[in-house]
């Protein structure tokens, strides 16, 4: 069984929120960070990870994104916010 992370990126000025699903956080923030793909990440430059889950399995980390992804913009800034008040860049965390 593989891990499942639920996260959510933002661009320099907080104003753009991206939210995802991954078995390997560290490869895709990665691949965020360096535009290895395009799509709306590349193109409005949302490669900073302000927050993230942990499941045990990539089925209920699937369930819980689009859980996020249907909630307003105000839950997932509230999401953010209650662990990452200042919005800080997650990802050098990650990588340790």
């Amino acid at each position: 069984m593989r891990e499942g992370y639920v996260y959510i990126l933002s661009n320099k000025n907080n104003d753009v929120l991206y939210v995802g699903v991954t078995s390997d956080i560290v490869k895709r923030i990665w691949e965020h960070k360096n535009k290895v793909t395009d799509g709306f990440t590349s193109r409005y430059n949302v490669t900073k990870l302000v927050y993230y889950e942990c499941y045990n399995d990539i089925e209920t980390a699937i369930v819980r994104e689009k859980q996020i992804k249907g909630g307003s913009r105000k839950k997932k800034i509230d999401l953010v916010e209650s662990v990452n008040k200042d919005w800080i860049d997650l990802y050098p965390d990650i990588i340790k």
